[in-house]
């Protein structure tokens, strides 16, 4: 019984992974198959333009590699079919055994039945019971043999079911095999055509390999003439750049200077306005801590006066004699006693009050001092702020590092550094920048906010923008036209200008950043 639930249970997963992995690759392939429209859409715009294009190459090879995966999913979803296949019909010939085993003992059942069949031989086995409890045992018996045929028959039939929804899925197992084979061999077909067509462009690219070579040439030295003007106008730059900083500092230190003396001198008028209530206030302050410790001192003497006085009241209180006069006598001393407890009293809060006043003086004092003070910074911030000496603005071109957008979004064809060529493996290229192949028309956009430095127009016709951040440098060669002139502020997203036509028939932006004279790589800044 467990190893029977056991195969049930295993053929549930199995079932269950299955319908599971088949979806997911499904959606793979799916996915796949939208990226692989989209190129074939890329390639059907730049077929009309060039065939003999590195982009177009790499679009082909792109688009190969997303049909092999197709391929690949598709080979994992046969194999799943005829794993689900195989225990599908292991799940059969299991029912079928079971199946036989069921209508054997149900046959053995008719049989018995038939032989005993007949009212008669039933109401006989019931009336020749010896009484009446086995009579009545004897038609539980019968009931019970009845259900218990009726059981078999429905296990029977349950069993039948199940063994045709297996049969069925099966089948459908086979025909979602018989499918993907048939797709399998589409794709075959379509991967060789692919390869076929790679073949051809690598073929293409080696008949005119003399005359791609000399233009490519060509246009490294284009590039190499290039690099010497973006390395003469940041020297430039920079040279004017330091000229100004030298002349700023210079200017700046003299403001400062000056600065510095007019707060001063401001510093001292408010000191002065300030002096007469300083002096005041201190004059005051120092009156009422003399008054303070005048009248805490008399407040010291009463309050010892009366303790004295207190002491003798006490002593004759205690010696009580009939002498009237002596009763007198002590009488004026209690007398004098109370008069010189109200002194003391009166006294201590005389020293009070002058101690709260002196108290007050003192706050009174400082808060002016803190107020000069605070008059004192407000007119050195005010008078440093009038000579036009300011913090500077920090760059936000570092800061923003990996958070830029791309100048334009399409293939990149070549990556930064020095590499062999993509398609002439003797050439060696040598990039200080990326170049991203784009549809015709697209509008190259500044990366971030800067001050155009230069627009230089090219040996072939084509027109550079060079942009300042700061310390940094964004160059958009290869354009067909400019949006933008030199010396004007921009900001993310202003137009730069149309991307032109490379040599080899595409439109290839080359983008370039640079820290001062050094170049470095745009895809550590671009996203």
């Amino acid at each position: 019984m467990i190893r029977k639930l056991g195969f049930f249970v295993g053929i549930f997963l199995c079932g269950f992974f299955f319908s599971q992995k088949k979806e997911e690759l499904q959606k793979q392939n799916i996915e796949l198959k939208k990226q692989i429209a989209s190129i074939n859409t890329n390639l059907a715009k730049t077929q009309k333009e060039s065939k003999l294009s590195v982009a177009y190459l790499n679009e082909v090879n792109k688009k190969i590699q997303l049909r092999e995966k197709v391929y690949t999913n598709t080979q994992k979803e046969k194999r799943l079919i005829e794993d689900d296949i195989y225990l599908r019909q292991l799940e059969i010939n299991r029912q079928n055994k079971e199946l036989a085993v069921l209508r054997k003992n149900y046959a053995e059942v008719l049989v018995k039945a038939y032989k005993n069949k007949g009212v008669q031989n039933k109401v006989t086995f019931i009336l020749s019971s010896k009484n009446l409890g086995e009579a009545l045992r004897r038609v539980q018996y019968l009931k019970d043999y009845s259900d218990y045929q009726n059981k078999k028959a429905t296990e029977i039939s349950d069993a039948a079911v199940k063994l045709l929804q297996n049969v069925t899925l099966k089948q459908k197992s086979v025909n979602d095999k018989v499918t993907i084979l048939s797709n399998q061999q589409k794709d075959l077909v379509t991967i060789e055509a692919e390869r076929k067509l790679k073949e051809n462009l690598l073929q293409e690219f080696k008949k005119n390999e003399v005359q791609l070579t000399a233009e490519l040439k060509q246009k490294q030295g284009q590039s190499k003439k290039l690099e010497g003007q973006i390395r003469s106008i940041i020297a430039e730059e920079i040279k004017i750049a330091k000229a100004k900083e030298e002349a700023n500092k210079k200017a700046e230190a003299e403001k400062m200077r000056l600065a510095k003396i007019a707060a001063e001198k401001e510093k001292a008028r408010i000191d002065a306005e300030n002096k007469a209530r300083m002096d005041a206030l201190a004059l005051e302050k120092r009156k009422a801590d003399e008054e303070a410790k005048r009248l805490k001192d008399i407040s010291d003497r009463k309050a010892a006066e009366e303790a004295e006085r207190a002491k003798i009241a006490l002593l004759a209180d205690s010696k009580k004699t009939e002498d009237a006069k002596k009763a007198a006598d002590a009488e004026k001393a209690e007398s004098r006693r109370a008069e010189a407890a109200k002194d003391a009293a009166i006294a201590a809060a005389n020293a009070k009050a002058a101690a709260e006043k002196a108290t007050t003086a003192r706050v009174a004092e400082a808060n002016l001092v803190k107020k000069n003070e605070d008059a004192k910074k407000a007119a050195e911030t005010k008078t440093m702020t009038n000579f036009g000496v300011t913090s500077a603005i920090g760059n936000s071109f570092v800061a923003n590092r990996g958070k830029m957008g791309m100048p334009v979004y399409g293939t990149i064809t070549h990556r930064f550094g020095r590499q062999p060529h993509p398609v002439f493996k003797n050439i060696v290229e040598e990039n200080n920048g990326i170049k991203i192949a784009v549809n015709k028309g697209t509008v190259a956009k500044c990366i971030a906010p800067g001050t155009v430095s230069r627009v230089v127009v090219s040996g072939d016709g084509t027109k550079m923008v060079m942009v300042k951040h700061g310390d940094y440098f964004t160059v958009y060669a290869n354009l067909a036209n400019t949006m933008v002139s030199a010396n004007q502020q921009v900001a993310a997203g202003t137009a730069i200008g149309g991307v032109g036509e490379d040599f080899d028939g595409t439109f290839t932006l080359d983008f370039q950043i640079w820290n001062g004279g050094t170049p470095v790589d745009p895809l550590g800044w671009i996203n």
